[in-house]
């Protein structure tokens, strides 16, 4: 019932990328390109700022708002969701999988990055509608089931409740999910939260096959009083997350905030949207926001 939907295929490895035998125009409208989302999302970069669906490559769509990242993979078995933004975009994220020829039922794994309203605040009405099942690390499941917020989040005394989703299957470093030809990769990434989770796979593009990298948010944030230097247990975790992320095998960046990793300047062509080295800069720059957050807290505790 998918293959009519689907004129591509993502790949597991690179061997296994044949040539398609529709064009990428066939794939996917002229309309679900990146114009009309650079568009409407100029200036604009809420969390719940409705955003039109576009093609980020392949079978790969981008179907969340203007400030957050939800992904779509597309396969002939169904689909994979990867985060569902906020609470009140959630309506909006599921009229593009529509718009895009989905039917939401045809979803059948959600997936999230890390365990903040923004994130996957819509993940229980996205859940709901799709009847998908959710997968994620045991160190998430807690929140996203509706708990408190761990306490030894950075964030934790300043983190909103969202609508509770229901985990279905819990999932380890290094586990994947295979769907039909499409095989995801997780990556435990904790540091910006303790489930902080990204995820890997290869998707083809007729001969062209890239491997894909949705890296987790890696800054060092807090709420107030949070001293990383009190955790060191915690930042030796965070850096061991920069050091994974940096080691990635990584063609195509993809980040929960756009501008974390440039995404919508790379997709309106003012830098390469593929880049070998765009993970190992990013896990740069996470680190080095942290040796400057470590470095200020030493600052105040000699003053």
């Amino acid at each position: 019932m998918f293959a009519k939907y689907i004129m591509l295929a993502a790949c597991a490895l690179p061997l296994a990328c044949a040539p398609a035998p529709q064009s990428a125009g066939d794939f996917a409208q002229p309309e679900f390109g990146p114009a009309q989302l650079l568009d409407q999302c100029e200036g604009r970069d809420g969390w719940s700022d409705p955003a039109p669906p576009a093609r980020l490559f392949a079978n790969i769509y981008i179907v969340g708002t203007c400030g957050i990242v939800a992904l779509l993979i597309a396969t002939a078995e169904g689909h994979i969701l990867i985060d569902g933004a906020t609470e009140e975009a959630a309506a909006s994220i599921a009229a593009n999988i529509e718009a895009l020829g989905f039917p939401l039922p045809d979803i059948r794994y959600i997936v999230t990055s890390h365990e903040h309203l923004d994130h996957v605040g819509g993940v229980a009405q996205l859940q709901q509608l799709s009847g998908a099942e959710l997968i994620a690390r045991q160190e998430a499941r807690a929140v996203l089931e509706g708990g408190p917020p761990d306490p030894s989040d950075p964030q934790a005394d300043h983190l909103p409740a969202f609508p509770a989703a229901r985990v279905d299957r819990i999932i380890a470093d290094g586990d994947t999910i295979t769907l039909g030809p499409v095989t995801l990769t997780m990556h435990a990434t904790p540091g910006h939260s303790p489930g902080s989770t990204s995820w890997s796979w290869r998707s083809c593009e007729g001969e062209q096959c890239r491997t894909i990298v949705y890296a987790d948010s890696i800054s060092s944030v807090s709420a107030t009083g949070y001293r990383f230097s009190g955790h060191p247990d915690y930042v030796a975790a965070f850096r061991a997350t920069f050091d994974k992320i940096a080691a990635l095998d990584c063609d195509l960046l993809i980040t929960p905030h756009p501008r974390a990793s440039n995404l919508f300047e790379r997709l309106a062509g003012e830098a390469p949207l593929a880049d070998p080295q765009g993970c190992a800069a990013y896990a740069a720059t996470g680190r080095q926001r942290l040796d400057s957050r470590l470095a200020e807290e030493a600052a105040a505790e000699s003053e």
